[in-house]
């Protein structure tokens, strides 16, 4: 790999004692492979894995395996997300202690979005948010495969939430970067990256921030980070928020044997992350109190003329006292109790693609179990009768083909392992695959034996 010697010279002025050792690291090894279990499924990893020092839930492994054949990475057990990322989880935990509105303003493709469900305390809501829209869908489908009922996804502009005073506790900005941090494993970062790509990087950030600034409550939280490693996106937008927005730069604390290196040249807490130090890609991570001490804006919501559900509520979620079930379209929706009223608001101000749990889709006289609540932990686990599949049978399920299934006629999920994958519909000599479209594998070239990840 040759780098761009500009980004060699920036390198030599950030880190004038280390840039050699970056160097190498870009140029001559190899990125490390972690996953962050998902412990609402009760998904460990084998004994003896390596666990990452800041996430509880996070895991080294020692290769990479073809994630895309592992059944479990489609039941939402695990999410492949680099080990540095997961320092977020770090920071959700120490700042925030009760249910919060939190906002992941560029979410995709959902790695930090399902950390902070994760890290977040119970009942809080998380707004994840792209506003590239296949971006925005697989975001989408990556949420809807974790199984957490308190999230939304939408797809807007930064400036669309910026009209909703006050509206969240938390602010998260994984904002579009100059890419540096991914050289290692990502070819196209080098080949696009130009002191020109760093100065519009930098640009869009304060417009990001600017525009969405008004939507997060004085004394909320904000959460900055980018994968890249100059000053210009990094601490001086920290600066920025500071010294033009109106925020306190806050310390996260951290443990030496972690190697985190501090901020350069810049008088805020900040959190590097190189690969010549850490096992893990280049990040840059801070942490902000917006000025000032008012409570979220209350909203309230006129409720809308639709048909209840009720029925179908009390049969298939475990807890519906604790969701308000609508109909929308064709579709019926449970949405938690609590955001009831939020979630509403966000409805009508924004374009959402996914909220609470999606039950049923309405088809004349019939309705039809939804794909997503398969996958959600809110779904009563009696609701269905399931089917266990070996794993060839289970790659053809995930492959959109018809199935055989030992079980009763009608809808039944299909699980590989007790992982369950999703939804048939069961007519005795073959089963109709309800499996999404969207999420399907594409590879005609399956594997005989599957991944070992958990």
């Amino acid at each position: 790999m040759n780098l761009p010697e500009s980004f060699i010279l920036q390198l030599q002025g950030l880190v004038p004692t280390e840039w050699e050792a970056l160097v190498d690291a870009i140029t001559s090894t190899e990125p490390s492979v972690a996953v962050r279990v998902n412990d609402a499924r009760a998904a460990t990893v084998p004994n003896g894995a390596r666990q990452v020092p800041w996430c509880n839930q996070g895991f080294y492994l020692n290769d990479r395996p073809a994630f895309t054949f592992d059944p479990d990475w489609h039941a939402g057990r695990y999410y492949v997300q680099d080990a540095s990322s997961m320092f977020i989880s770090h920071v959700i935990k120490h700042f925030i202690h009760e249910p919060v509105r939190y906002l992941d303003l560029c979410a995709a493709p959902g790695g930090k979005t399902t950390a902070a469900l994760q890290a977040l305390p119970a009942g809080s809501l998380v707004v994840a948010n792209e506003i590239v829209p296949p971006r925005a869908r697989v975001l989408a489908d990556n949420i809807i495969r974790w199984g957490n009922p308190h999230c939304v996804v939408t797809s807007n502009a930064p400036a669309h939430f910026g009209k909703l005073t006050h509206f969240f506790d938390v602010i998260a900005t994984d904002v579009p970067c100059s890419g540096e941090g991914m050289m290692r494993k990502d070819d196209e970062a080098v080949a696009q990256w130009s002191p020109q790509l760093v100065d519009q990087c930098a640009e869009r950030q304060r417009g990001i921030l600017s525009d969405a600034w008004n939507a997060l409550r004085p004394g909320g939280l904000l959460i900055y980070s980018t994968c890249t490693y100059n000053r210009q996106e990094n601490e001086e937008i920290a600066d920025f928020i500071v010294n033009e927005l109106g925020a306190t730069s806050l310390e996260v604390p951290i443990e030496p044997s972690w190697n985190i290196h501090p901020a350069i040249g810049s008088d805020c807490h900040c959190y590097r992350f190189m690969p010549h130090r850490v096992d893990g890609e280049g990040l840059f991570m801070a942490a902000f109190r917006k000025d000032g001490n008012a409570p979220r804006q209350d909203i309230r919501i006129k409720g809308k003329n639709t048909k209840k559900c009720d029925e179908i509520g009390k049969i298939w979620l475990a807890n519906p006292d604790c969701f308000t079930i609508e109909q929308q379209g064709d579709l019926y929706i449970a949405t938690p109790v609590e955001w009831r009223n939020e979630i509403a608001a966000l409805q009508a101000s924004l374009n959402v693609l996914h909220a609470g749990v999606e039950l049923a889709t309405v088809m004349g006289r019939k309705t039809m179990p939804h794909p997503a609540l398969a996958m959600s932990s809110a779904r009563a686990n009696e609701a269905f009768p399931v089917c266990e599949v070996d794993y060839p049978t289970g790659l053809r399920y995930l492959r959109g083909e018809s199935i055989a299934v030992d079980g009763p006629r009608g809808y039944v999920l299909i699980a590989h392992e007790g992982a369950v994958l999703g939804f048939a519909n069961n007519l005795g000599n073959r089963a109709n695959n309800l499996y999404p479209k969207s999420q399907r594998i594409l590879s005609t070239h399956l594997p005989d034996e599957k991944p070992q990840v958990l």
